[in-house]
């Protein structure tokens, strides 16, 4: 042959290559076969052609040089000092941040898990009848399947944001958008049931001049307002208020104790009797009423999903304690409060569903403890409305910062630091949701029933997708697999009763999810339907001669370059091209940026991968929508390094990817702040 480095008989390679197929090894190294290059014949394009095809352009008015995103550099990049200092301060904030002890992080989801029970007991009853304390029981039992499988999730991936941040590194991106418009959909709903519990109970206990739905958009603007302050959840607020709240339920439930051994139980029989006209005596009917019972009960353990959205803020070893002193509590209160109830107050009284615990604190010790109750309710409901308003603004603030959503998301007011946009948006959310349900707070807790049982479902398909993904991710425990299965079997099982209870409320959530992810789904492919706009003008030629629309198609294409100019990050290890190619098809398909760079860290022992810069021009010529940048930087590869390297590139560590280190790695992934995608 005349091309000596085509010649495969002139390489003694071939000699590997039998060996290989005799002893049946592993296939040698890339470096064994001798080749001292890859021959690859890469000239530079012409003014209007693609990289290495010659497909068409389909668009009529645009040269082909549009697609073509232009050829990758080589840069050797050296860290400043000004780097180092700014990655060590971004190390040491990390370090500050987990501030939260096993009792303060209890209290930021306490007031949500244990502040359900105003707004519970009532819809379980509706259902479940004079068996809701059996059904509450069950329902509270549950959760010891998802604690395991959410210590598992928080000890491999201690980051906050999950589920969203959870799906986001074993999964694609648009899965984790689905978790994500379920997770704005949890908050609204526990923004806008406690906004209306709240005034149902102030209702109760003072003359309002207005309906109570009219007091719950009241509560909800005042809490907004609060939020444009800049305020911000204090851990020991949120704690005292959690104390306050559980003494005033101990309290409650002697006295009520009390009360009920000193009445006897007449009224429990008679409720007993009722509920058996009421609901049926076979076992079908009972098994029924247990049954749909369990599925509401559920709304009892509202909020518990939220303890892993501040993960990063705990304490080491301490996140299995803070699900623990949610979920113990929470089996006390449920079961024995609905049976003091069911003992005390007469089932019609009960099924009128306003301000049931009121009528038990006033039968059980008169208006004193009435009032008390009533001050609890509204401050730990009201506490639950800030939470869901903090919680929506902390998730479109990491939407925004993975380019899901709008950057205008991230603005702050000057003053006050309140990130405006996210508050008013979520507001108008809430005012929407509760518009459409008619101002009825019964609807509107099924429906959150059902939203949080879903947004459940969310974390045995995490963890079932980090073992099979991530399986490599260093973690403290391992669930069975059983158990991951059994938790999407019970789940499955309680939303099917929501939905048998009430089909309407199936529709609601229906439409509300479906609309959010297609809001998700448009804000993510920006570029995408831009393109898809321009092809539509680009069909009319009328269009580009009319004065007022002839500039439309420069400002489509100038809105596309924008967002393709955003650049993203792949940090990687190797040369291995099979791993550069699903790194970069990764990026390809989930995110919107025609700049790529490809960031490799080495020390001078290794050096450089040998066909490192060979590989990644092989695939610059691949991906002729992307431009492939490789970037060498002689420093050892660690979260300092990487923080270093964000301030240096002003890219931030969000949007850089990495792959999955191993279980003998010394730092965790939460340390790097880098998205894992791939194995």
């Amino acid at each position: 042959m005349d091309n000596p480095h085509l010649d495969f008989t002139a390489h003694p390679a071939s000699a590997s290559f039998n060996h290989f197929d005799q002893d049946n090894d592993a296939p040698p190294p890339f470096e064994s076969i001798q080749y001292d290059i890859i021959c690859r014949r890469q000239i530079k394009p012409k003014p209007n052609s693609l990289k290495s095809t010659f497909a068409p352009s389909r668009f009529i008015h645009l040269p082909d040089a549009f697609e073509f995103a232009g050829w990758g550099s080589l840069t050797r990049l050296s860290l400043t000092d000004d780097d180092s200092k700014a990655g060590g301060l971004t190390m040491s904030a990390m370090k500050k941040n987990k501030v939260l002890g096993q009792w303060t992080a209890s209290a930021l989801a306490g007031n949500a898990v244990l502040g359900s029970v105003f707004y519970a007991l009532p819809a379980v009853v509706a259902v479940g009848g004079i068996f809701s304390p059996i059904s509450l029981s069950i329902a509270t039992l549950i959760l010891f399947l998802w604690r395991p499988i959410m210590e598992e999730l928080a000890s491999a991936l201690p980051i906050s944001g999950a589920p969203y941040t959870y799906l986001l590194n074993v999964s694609s991106k648009p899965l984790a958008l689905v978790s994500a418009a379920l997770l704005l959909l949890d908050f609204a709903s526990t923004s806008v049931v406690s906004a209306a519990t709240a005034s149902t109970y102030l209702a109760g206990e003072v003359d309002l001049p207005f309906p109570s739905w009219v007091g719950a958009v009241i509560v909800l603007f005042i809490f907004v307002c609060i939020s444009l302050t800049g305020i911000r959840e204090s851990a020991r607020i949120a704690l005292c208020v959690l104390s306050f709240h559980v003494a005033t339920m101990i309290v409650l439930m002697i006295i009520a104790a009390v009360h009920w051994g000193r009445v006897g139980n007449d009224q429990l029989r008679e409720n007993w009797s009722a509920g058996l006209i009421r609901g049926g005596t076979s076992p079908a009917q009972i098994m029924k009423q247990v049954y749909y019972g369990f599925c509401l009960g559920m709304l009892g353990l509202t909020g518990f999903e939220c303890t892993p959205s501040y993960v990063a803020r705990i304490k080491d070893k301490q996140f299995p304690s803070v699900l623990r002193n949610l979920h113990l509590p929470a089996i006390v209160l449920n079961s024995v409060i609905m049976l003091l109830v069911l003992a005390t107050v007469p089932l019609d009284v009960i099924l009128a569903g306003a301000n049931v615990l009121s009528v038990l604190s006033l039968l059980a010790a008169g208006r004193w403890l009435r009032v008390l109750l009533a001050i609890d309710a509204i401050v730990v409901l009201c506490g639950g409305v800030l939470t869901g308003i903090l919680s929506a603004c902390e998730l479109f603030g990491q939407l925004a910062q993975n380019r899901a959503i709008p950057a205008l998301f991230l603005r702050a007011l000057p003053v006050t630091g309140a990130p405006f946009m996210s508050i008013i948006s979520f507001a108008a959310f809430c005012g929407l949701l509760y518009a459409t349900a008619g101002g009825r707070l019964d609807v509107v807790s099924q429906m959150f029933s059902l939203v949080w049982l879903t947004v459940m479902t969310l974390f045995p398909l995490s963890l079932l997708l980090l073992k099979f993904n991530r399986g490599r991710l260093r973690r403290d425990r391992r669930t069975p697999l059983f158990t991951i299965l059994f938790a999407f079997i019970i789940v499955s099982i309680a939303i099917a009763g929501n939905i048998a209870v009430n089909p309407r409320t199936f529709g609601y959530f229906s439409a509300y999810f479906i609309g959010i992810t297609f809001l998700f789904s448009l804000t993510q492919n920006k570029s995408h339907i831009l393109r898809c706009l321009y092809w539509i003008y680009d069909q009319y030629p009328v269009l580009h001669r009319w004065k007022i629309t002839s500039n439309w198609g420069s400002r489509l294409v100038d809105a596309i370059r924008r967002l393709k100019r955003r650049p993203i990050c792949i940090l990687v290890k190797g040369d291995e091209i099979d791993q550069l190619f699903r790194m970069i098809l990764y990026v390809w398909k989930n995110e919107e940026t025609s700049c790529l760079k490809v960031v490799h860290f080495s020390d001078t022992e290794k050096g450089v991968p040998s066909e490192l810069e060979a590989n990644v021009k092989i695939l610059d010529e691949a991906f002729p929508e992307l431009t492939l940048d490789l970037i060498l930087v002689p420093t050892t590869f660690e979260p300092k390094s990487v923080a270093a390297l964000a301030h240096n590139l002003d890219i931030p560590t969000s949007l850089m990817f990495m792959c999955c280190p191993g279980p003998n790695y010394t730092y965790s992934i939460a340390e790097f702040g880098a998205r894992i995608i791939s194995l």
